[in-house]
């Protein structure tokens, strides 16, 4: 049998295309953050992760552009051989003291970091406990891992409990949670999370991609919930708040040396360039000193969900930025995209497998930066999108 038999026989994203109704790999030709341009059609992006707004910042791109010009476009080589810059280390040490923990390292994407931390941490008497709605780079550094990988109910503590209790004294036990879920808008139960933590002799560990810069006045969900101290392992991405491209995990100094020493996707892969070391450190210092910054974009995300609650929407847990529209199907899902996408609003359709059968959804999220009127206008095209698919009444 021909390996790539698979291939030629995959024509569903290619029948979307045909139909113009393909939602994914769509190419911009210009952004301004909170619009994109394309083909000569101008949208309100509602669909990024950019959530303080800080890609288009003034300061941001000044430091990236300082950084290329003192040590070039590329570092050529791994953390671990050649490529470890001053900035490099500057923005670790300035991570971990901004998120209360001892050390911090930076893997090239968020991605590596999730893969590398796990699978370097995880040998073959552990026994990994992931949330069913963690994120895919989760999912993959548990797959990479020596030990066992099992799952509980999203947010459901009894089953989580029920899955600790099960496990032998003799085993090391790792739960890994999303702090603030990518698709869903809503938040670990980490205080609960904490106590069985506690009580079972378990180590944790937060994805908080979507939470720094955020939650917590910036800080993330263990400090939104006043439990850094209790929470291992800090994991999150520049690619995000941070305005950048990377990643990096923050913890207990000998933890994070061990993590530097055995994590081959750090080791055998070239480290972030200068320009997005001095991009997202740029970018945490705009965090440290200037809160207003989280507090609009909660304050948007408060608005929104308010408005569409009201409208008839289903909105699903969110408590944040990121706020689902649940429509249940995937046809009309996609055919959502395409009418809100046509009227000028840039959002993600999800379906399965990123969510469940009968979950699919339209994820919406919000900046710092975009203006009262731009939501005003966005609010008016999800209303009217919305009665005429039949999502409200």
């Amino acid at each position: 049998m021909d390996v790539f038999e698979k291939c030629y026989g995959y024509t569903e994203a290619k029948d979307a295309m045909e139909h113009g109704i393909y939602p994914y790999f769509i190419p911009m030709a210009e952004s301004e953050g909170t619009e994109s341009v394309f083909h000569g059609h101008r949208l309100i992006m509602c669909g990024s992760n950019n959530y303080l707004g800080l890609t288009t910042d003034p300061r941001v791109q000044q430091a990236a552009i300082e950084a290329v010009r003192r040590f070039g476009t590329s570092c050529t080589g791994s953390r671990f051989l050649n490529g470890t810059l001053e900035l490099h280390e500057q923005l670790e040490h300035e991570l971990a003291e901004w998120l209360g923990k001892e050390a911090a390292v930076v893997f090239s994407t968020g991605m590596q970091t999730n893969l590398g931390t796990i699978s370097g941490l995880v040998t073959r008497n552990d026994v990994i406990l992931l949330d069913k709605d963690d994120h895919a780079s989760i999912v993959d550094g548990a797959r990479l891992a020596w030990g066992e990988t099992r799952r509980f109910r999203h947010n459901d503590m009894v089953d989580l409990e029920r899955v600790l209790a099960k496990i032998p004294d003799d085993k090391g036990r790792l739960i890994i949670v999303d702090g603030l879920y990518s698709m869903g808008g809503d938040l670990a139960l980490l205080p609960e999370i904490v106590r069985l933590c506690k009580k079972y002799g378990a180590r944790l560990m937060v994805d908080d991609a979507h939470s720094i810069g955020v939650m917590g006045g910036g800080r993330g969900t263990a400090a939104h919930f006043g439990v850094t101290e209790n929470v291992d392992l800090i994991m999150s991405t520049f690619s995000k708040s941070f305005a950048s491209l990377g990643g990096f995990v923050a913890g207990d100094e000998p933890i994070i040396h061990y993590i530097k020493h055995h994590a081959r996707s750090l080791i055998f892969s070239a480290s972030i360039p200068a320009a997005n070391a001095a991009a997202a450190l740029a970018a945490l210092k705009i965090m440290r000193e200037e809160p207003q910054h989280s507090a609009r974009v909660n304050a948007i995300g408060e608005r929104v969900r308010k408005e569409l609650i009201a409208m008839g929407f289903n909105i699903g847990q969110s408590v944040s930025p990121i706020i689902p529209i649940i429509v249940g199907d995937t046809p009309r899902t996609i055919l959502a995209w395409k009418t809100l996408f046509d009227a000028g609003v840039f959002v993600n359709p999800v379906i399965s497998p990123a969510v469940p059968v009968g979950q699919e959804l339209l994820r919406t999220s919000y900046m710092a930066s975009h203006t009262d009127e731009q939501i005003d206008r966005v609010l008016e095209i999800y209303r009217k999108v919305g009665k005429q698919m039949g999502l409200i009444s």
